[in-house]
């Protein structure tokens, strides 16, 4: 292989090296992924769902199904980019031992971003399949969900990977969740919709990344083309993009100095 495929495809090998490792308890990481979403779709969609009426003519289980995908593959690529990626990076010095290769960390930061989003597209396609499974997708439209997915799990695997490189203990995480995660999760229709926030808020938790997912997902999962497709698909390329950028300067800095 020469020089330049090999950094072409750099990233390559460090997905793979934690594919490999996470093959040995992949059914265990799939069931651990689905648990918690689940107890939330099921609880608050027949439990809370049978008092309140049709959101814009679907019941309350098939309004909150898309948000639960969405938030799960969230998660999913949050949790591997902070979790997993600063035990390879700071605990187990896996990213030293590869960077002792010719890989740069170019290659490492974009293999951990590729990892995180696959895994979190295995947690989203996991919740996906049991909302198949209860009846509440409509027609061939739906497969069009994976791609949705996929766009998500990298916007977050890239966020969470500027947290991971900032980060100088575990600990440091749970003020993302608190300030980050958390508040965007009540404020991107995952729940509720928006038009019950007030306009200000509303107009905030639009144009984050999260909401770009439900808005694709959502009309989706109801057998209907998303309105503004460009626009969202647009937004979590953008963050994508950004979100990695500045990861690798932070990354290099921390790394070098």
């Amino acid at each position: 292989m020469s020089v330049s495929s090999l950094a072409a495809a750099g990233w390559f090998p460090v997905w793979q090296r934690n594919f490999l490792v996470w093959r040995k308890l992949a059914l265990p990481s799939i069931l651990g992924n689905l648990a918690d979403p689940l107890i939330y779709m099921l609880g608050l969609g027949y439990g809370l769902g049978a008092m309140l009426p049709e959101i814009g003519g679907q019941s309350y289980i098939a309004f909150l199904a898309a948000g639960t995908i969405c938030a799960s593959t969230m998660n999913a690529a949050t949790f591997e980019a902070l979790y997993s990626s600063f035990s390879r990076m700071h605990v187990q010095k896996t990213w030293d031992a590869i960077l002792n290769t010719p890989l740069g960390l170019t290659d490492v930061v974009a293999g951990e971003l590729f990892w995180a989003a696959t895994k979190s597209f295995f947690s989203g396609c996991a919740i996906l399949v049991v909302v198949t499974a209860m009846g509440l997708t409509n027609g061939p439209l739906a497969l069009f969900i994976l791609p949705a997915i996929v766009l998500t799990g990298l916007a977050f695997a890239a966020l969470g990977l500027i947290w991971n490189a900032l980060a100088p203990s575990y600990d440091f995480f749970m003020y993302y969740f608190t300030l980050f995660i958390t508040p965007m999760t009540l404020i991107s229709g995952v729940f509720f919709p928006t038009d019950q926030l007030p306009g200000w808020l509303a107009l905030i938790g639009a144009w984050l990344p999260l909401a770009q997912g439900v808005a694709l997902v959502r009309p989706l999962l109801a057998g209907e083309v998303p309105a503004d497709i460009a626009v969202h698909v647009g937004v979590l390329l953008a963050t994508t993009a950004v979100a990695f950028a500045i990861a690798l300067h932070l990354t290099r800095r921390r790394l070098l100095k």
